[in-house]
């Protein structure tokens, strides 16, 4: 049965669809009322921590002795999702002591690193999963008046293949995907999740006592930090646009130092102050680029150059050819600099590094500088 729920985002109108972790428990709950009511469950519904209602077909039971095993299809709405269309499977028995025990079988991944959701070993079914699991089991046993107890296995029959295409393995989870879910509603084209992939990756690195690292946007930054021996031996974490947040999390779990390693395209940004340097939310380079070519003596036909200008290296190419490159970068590094200061308010130290696939390295802060010294150092 389709989900018929929809959010509006610009010009466009997408459906929403439910998470991993209310599909678990969707197929946890038919299975324990199959065997509570002794019949065949073909539709099970919850409402989600959202508030908002989800209804399935249950598309597979299978009933031995004294346990039912029911799947439900993973529904993404219009999300871009790996896990869009997979079947999650519940297989629940009836215990004679009381309590819920949930655990994760084929296809669910083990928890291998602190700072998780979980400890380590356990599957990796996070908290609000395990708790709209445990609150629909115990609400059907009451209205069973049933005072036994439950084992709930989930499977994901190919989920150690749809884990591949997701951040797993970096972020220490290992042999499956994750059940997950706060809200258990997945909204389209949400970039929450992104940022809540490196939140855990951060929390993660400050539990394991890892707190000077680099951060970097993506491709572009970890290539160049691999070919620098000075850098290529420090933890990376790649933040996409969200610089912003990343530094915050930095701030969240008591980093010491970070560096920042970025190609100008987005680096040019930060001088501006933004802090999400994603094109749709600022897309200011030209303009920077021209301001501080002015203040260092740049004439008009320069200046309308650069703001014609349709790359960041075509830029640089332009104050190369008139003199201005040194002086210019000096002043989107140093204003670069103190935004990032500013962000981190004094919490830990952050330092820059610029570069550009063309032209190399273009050059750094001084807290950079001072960052990697202190690291040579320390070796």
């Amino acid at each position: 049965m389709a989900f018929d729920i929809y959010i509006n985002q610009g010009t466009k109108r997408l459906r929403c669809g439910y998470t991993t972790g209310s599909c678990a428990t969707l197929a946890s709950k038919a299975a324990a009322r199959a065997l509570l009511e002794n019949r065949i469950v073909e539709s099970e519904e919850i409402i989600t921590p959202k508030g908002i209602t989800v209804k399935v077909d249950i598309m597979e039971y299978e009933k031995k002795d004294d346990s039912v095993r029911c799947a439900v299809k993973k529904d993404a709405g219009d999300d871009f999702d790996a896990t869009d269309g997979i079947l999650i499977y519940s297989k629940v028995e009836l215990t004679e002591e009381e309590g819920i025990h949930i655990d994760g079988g084929v296809g669910v991944g083990r928890v291998t690193e602190v700072g998780l959701n979980q400890p380590v070993g356990n599957a990796a079914i996070n908290t609000t999963p395990r708790r709209m699991i445990t609150d629909e089991l115990t609400k059907l046993a009451e209205e069973h008046e049933y005072s036994g107890g439950f084992n709930v296995m989930i499977d994901v029959p190919n989920g150690i293949e749809i884990a591949k295409k997701t951040f797993n393995g970096k972020l220490g989870i290992e042999g499956g995907i994750s059940v997950i879910g706060t809200t258990g509603i997945v909204e389209p084209q949400s970039l929450q999740a992104l940022i809540d992939t490196i939140k855990v990756e951060m929390k993660m690195l400050a539990a394991k006592g890892d707190k000077s690292i680099i951060i970097t946007p993506g491709n572009y930054g970890s290539a160049f930090i691999k070919r620098h021996p000075k850098l290529k031996k420090k933890t990376v974490v790649s933040y996409s646009n969200f610089i912003g947040d990343t530094l915050d999390f930095g701030n969240a779990y008591g980093f010491d130092e970070i560096l920042v390693v970025s190609h100008i395209g987005k680096a040019v940004k930060l001088a501006g102050g933004i802090m999400n340097t994603h094109s749709r939310y600022a897309d200011c380079r030209s303009e920077i680029f021209a301001a501080y070519a002015a203040l260092e003596g740049g004439d008009k036909k320069v200046i309308e150059r650069i703001m014609d200008a349709k790359t960041t290296d075509a830029c640089i190419e332009i104050l190369k050819e008139k003199n201005l490159h040194d002086g210019t970068i000096d002043r989107i590094i140093k204003s670069a600099q103190e935004h990032l200061e500013y962000r981190v308010a004094g919490k830990y130290k952050v330092g820059l590094v610029i570069f550009s696939n063309k032209y190399g390295l273009l050059g750094m802060s001084e807290a950079g500088e001072e960052i990697i010294e202190g690291w040579e150092k320390s070796e």
